[in-house]
C-alpha cells in the first residue's frame, strides 16, 4: 500500500505543479498515470512543440516545460506509479480512499487530485483494412520525435492545425519529401497556417493532394507505398512513402473515472471554482478534465486551480491544524523535503 497525503491522478504539467504548491504546505503527493512518464500529453504527443502562454516563457518546447515542472517537484519528493491506469476507489474505514490500478497497485490518501487532462485518449484511426499490421512499421499517430523523419519521405493526412503544423515543420529541412494528404479542399487550421502550406506547395516543399485519402497500405513487413483515392481522378495513387502519419485528432474518454459517482458534465468533471472541489468530498478535479462556467482549457489556469485546490486539501489533511497562511516564496524560499 502507498501511503500519501495527496493521491494526484494524471502526471501532466498540473498534476506536477501540484506537487510543488503543495510541498510548500508540507504535504506529500504520489501521482498514478497511464502513460510510462511524467508530463501527460506534452511528453507523449507533442514533446517538441512550442508552447507561447507560459508566464515568463515567450516560447518554450512541451518537453522543457514538462522538465523544468519535474526540477521544481524535486525538492517535494513525490512517488510515481507509470504505466498504469487508476481503476477503482473505495473507503476504508477512517474515511481515507483507497485507488487501485489496472496492474493492482494500491494507493490510500485523504486527498485524492484529478489531473487527467483530457482522460483516457486514443487517436481516431482512419478505415483502412491492414491498417493494424503497420502500426509501429511506419503508420503513427504522435510525431514523438521529428528526428525519425530525417530524410525520409512523409504522406502526413489531416486538415486540421496539427496536420499542418506538422506539415510544415518536417518540410522546413527535416524530411526528404513531405505530402499532405486531406480529404477536403478547404482545410479547417489556423489561416495563417494554411496560408503558410499553400505557399509551400507553390514552392514544391509540399506536396498538396486535396480532396483525396488513403485507402490502402502496401509494404513487406514495414510501409513502402500508400493507395490514394482522389476524386474525380482515374484510377488511384500509389504513393511511394516511408511514413504515414494520420493526424485526425483524439477520441477523449474518462475511462473508469467516470464510475467514480461525480458528476460528469460532457465527459468533464462538474468542481465548485472556490477549490474546484468536485461533489465528492476529498476529491478535486484541475486541468483540462473538469469543467466549469467560464472554464479555459489552458495550462496556466490549471497551475491556478492546482494553487486554490491545495489549500483545501491541506485542511483536510491536517483537520486539527490552523488553516495554512500564505507565505510568499520570495521571502520564505523553498524548504524541500
Amino acid at each position: 500500500m502507498i501511503e500519501t497525503d495527496i493521491l494526484i491522478i494524471g502526471a501532466g504539467p498540473c498534476g506536477l505543479f501540484t506537487v510543488f504548491e503543495a510541498g510548500l504546505l508540507k504535504l506529500k503527493c504520489h501521482l498514478i498515470d497511464a502513460l510510462p512518464q511524467p508530463g501527460g500529453q506534452c511528453s507523449e504527443i507533442y514533446p517538441k512543440k512550442p508552447i507561447y502562454d507560459i508566464p515568463a516563457f515567450p516560447e518554450i518546447l512541451a518537453g522543457d516545460l514538462v522538465d523544468n515542472l519535474m526540477k521544481q517537484a524535486e525538492p517535494f519528493k513525490p512517488g510515481f506509479t507509470l504505466g498504469e491506469r487508476a481503476e477503482s476507489i473505495e473507503k476504508d474505514d477512517e474515511g481515507k480512499f483507497i485507488v487501485t490500478t489496472n496492474r493492482g497497485t494500491m494507493h490510500r490518501a485523504p486527498v485524492i487530485a484529478i489531473a487527467g487532462g483530457l482522460g483516457c485518449f486514443e487517436p481516431r484511426k482512419p478505415p483502412v483494412d491492414n491498417l493494424t499490421d503497420y502500426e509501429d512499421k511506419g503508420v503513427e499517430y504522435i510525431i514523438k520525435d521529428p528526428e525519425v523523419y530525417r530524410d525520409k519521405q512523409v504522406v502526413i493526412s489531416g486538415g486540421g492545425d496539427s496536420a499542418l503544423d506538422w506539415a510544415i515543420f518536417l518540410a522546413s529541412g527535416v524530411a526528404s519529401e513531405v505530402s499532405l494528404v486531406h480529404r477536403r479542399g478547404s482545410f479547417r487550421g489556423h489561416p495563417d497556417s494554411v496560408q503558410k502550406v499553400m505557399d509551400m506547395a507553390e514552392e514544391g516543399k509540399i506536396n498538396l493532394i486535396t480532396n483525396a485519402e488513403v485507402t490502402g497500405i502496401n509494404g513487406d513487413g514495414k510501409v513502402d507505398s500508400l493507395v490514394i483515392n482522389q476524386k474525380g481522378e482515374d484510377g488511384d495513387i500509389v504513393k511511394e512513402t516511408d511514413h504515414w502519419i494520420p493526424l485526425f485528432g483524439l477520441a477523449p474518454k474518462l475511462g473508469p473515472i467516470a464510475d467514480w459517482n461525480l458528476n460528469i458534465d460532457k465527459n468533464a468533471i462538474e468542481v465548485n471554482t472556490f477549490d474546484y472541489s468536485t461533489n465528492v468530498p476529498g476529491i478535486f478535479a484541475i486541468g483540462d478534465i473538469n469543467t466549469y462556467p467560464g472554464k479555459l482549457k489552458l495550462i496556466l489556469c490549471g497551475f491556478h486551480e492546482a494553487t486554490l485546490m491545495v489549500q483545501s486539501a491541506y485542511k483536510l489533511v491536517n483537520p486539527d491544524k490552523k488553516d495554512p497562511v500564505l507565505k510568499y516564496t520570495t521571502v520564505n524560499g523553498v524548504q524541500g523535503f
